[in-house]
């Protein structure tokens, strides 16, 4: 697969991660405690694919730094995804919203930085 392909197909799988990150950041603002399992774990897996397929593209082929950094940044994301899940949506506890914030903040910055990298 060429390199514009692979990091498109990435940018459509961050698009549709962000789409349910923001359903879920609503359900919280909403009042209640957390998102439903399932949507939690459809964005995570999403996600996941669209990081899987960044760091396929830069181990294989390289990208542009702009993506490098997107990269980077998502990686940093994916860590705060994966605290919320593992030590307070697992736990049935309250997403703390500063941490959503702060993931949805650095998940935004690497999706604009990657659609720069790409065009």
């Amino acid at each position: 697969m060429e390199i514009t392909m692979m990091l498109q197909t990435a940018a459509v799988l961050f698009a549709l991660a962000a789409l349910g990150g923001m359903l879920m950041a609503g359900i919280r603002f909403s009042g209640r405690p957390r998102p439903p399992s399932w949507l939690a774990m459809g964005h995570g897996f999403i996600a996941a694919a669209g990081l899987t397929l960044l760091i396929y593209t830069e181990l294989t082929v390289g990208m542009p730094v702009l993506a490098e950094l997107a990269l980077g940044l998502f990686i940093v994301a994916a860590i705060g995804g994966a605290v919320m899940n593992l030590m307070f949506h697992n736990r049935q506890l309250p997403l703390p919203i500063p941490l959503m914030i702060a993931h949805a903040s650095l998940a935004a910055i690497a999706f604009i930085l990657l659609l720069l990298g790409i065009y």
